[in-house]
């Protein structure tokens, strides 16, 4: 007489497993499925109850118990296997990688990117090494290599022969001295204009502000200083970046220290603050003014605290006059000063210098990121 098909006793360790697979499920239904059969047969069921129990054939569920007979635990994973045969050698896969990520114009191609239609015609022609297949499996090819369409960046180098060094002189203001040490720049050009935002709004109805096309007023610049030891923000609207207004500016941040100890200026290496009359009267008051490293302005601290200014005044706004938008600016300053450690001013911070850092994909200070692990 024939015996039925059952499973072997299981194991204290087999079966702790395949309770814990039923009862807490799993990611893969096949996985699941296959550890209900084992138990299920475990138990004493017969084969067609089992089946009846997963929904599935007889003849799978006596595959499944006779596959863990021979090979255990190791059958709740199929490595099936079957179907067409594979066209492509991994050779093969690395060469269209590869040529994905190579400019047409460097293979003689008269265009500067591949469009799917235009990589699959030049791999079906190429002499000596032609490689067929379609549309999706090229697509699928690239998307499992992690080859996406992007758009293009760019980037730039500082050709600053001082780069270290300013960076040094910079982070030693801020570590050592950040009592003694402000940053200084101009934010703008700023219009009269309706400038969008975010905002809360019903599903589908979003606030909206009129176009404008006509702008009759001119630009502003926000002349903005920063004390680090204090954490306050300060600053004024100017016609234009010029001289005379960075020179009030450093009397005004000289003036916040009367004691006539030295102090710590960060800025930019705008032509208006490298003047000789403000490096004289600069070094006559014990202003030591620390320019950033050419194309390195994202080094000046006054750069984070820009983002939530540009975010909680412009963004969402309809000014209709510079007056207006002035007078908006200063009521920001002496919220965010009173309010400087409020959590939405922290986060729009550090959204910004990521934005700044990501330009050059370093930290703070030049240094290079370390790599993932």
């Amino acid at each position: 007489m024939t015996q039925p098909v059952k499973v072997r006793r299981l194991s204290d360790q087999e079966g702790q497993k395949l309770q814990r697979i039923v009862r807490r499920g799993t990611m893969s239904t096949v996985r699941y499925r296959r550890a209900m059969i084992l138990l299920a047969s475990a138990g004493g069921n017969t084969v067609p109850v089992i089946a009846r129990l997963v929904q599935a054939d007889e003849d799978t569920v006596r595959d499944v118990i006779h596959r863990f007979n021979e090979i255990g635990l190791a059958c709740l994973d199929p490595q099936w296997a079957g179907g067409r045969p594979r066209l492509m050698s991994p050779d093969d896969e690395e060469f269209i990688a590869a040529t994905a990520t190579t400019r047409p114009t460097k293979l003689g191609q008269p265009f500067t990117r591949w469009s799917i239609r235009k990589l699959l015609h030049y791999l079906r022609r190429l002499p000596g090494r032609a490689i067929t297949l379609g549309r999706e499996a090229l697509r699928t090819l690239l998307h499992r290599r992690g080859i996406t369409f992007q758009r293009t960046k760019t980037w730039k180098d500082s050709p600053d022969t001082d780069f270290d060094a300013k960076l040094e002189e910079i982070e030693y203001a801020l570590t050592h001295r950040p009592e003694r040490t402000f940053a200084f720049d101009e934010f703008g050009p700023l219009g009269i204009r309706p400038t969008a935002g975010t905002g809360w709004a019903p599903a589908g109805e979003p606030d909206r502000l009129p176009a404008t096309y006509r702008r009759t007023q001119g630009v502003r610049y926000f002349h903005g200083c920063y004390s680090v030891g204090d954490d306050l923000l300060w600053g004024v609207n100017r016609a234009r970046k010029g001289i005379d207004y960075t020179w009030a500016a450093l009397k005004s941040i000289r003036a916040a220290r009367p004691d006539g100890a030295p102090i710590y200026v960060i800025l930019d290496n705008l032509s208006a603050h490298k003047n000789w009359r403000i490096r004289t009267w600069a070094k006559k008051h014990k202003v030591r003014l620390l320019f950033t490293p050419t194309y390195a302005s994202w080094a000046n601290p006054i750069e984070a605290h820009f983002g939530p200014l540009r975010q909680f005044t412009l963004a969402n706004s309809d000014h209709p006059n510079h007056t207006v938008q002035t007078r908006a600016l200063h009521a920001y300053l002496r919220w965010r000063n009173a309010n400087a450690r409020h959590p939405d001013v922290l986060a729009a911070q550090r959204r910004e210098r990521a934005r700044i850092r990501s330009e050059k994909g370093i930290r703070w200070g030049g240094r290079p990121l370390a790599p993932a692990a």
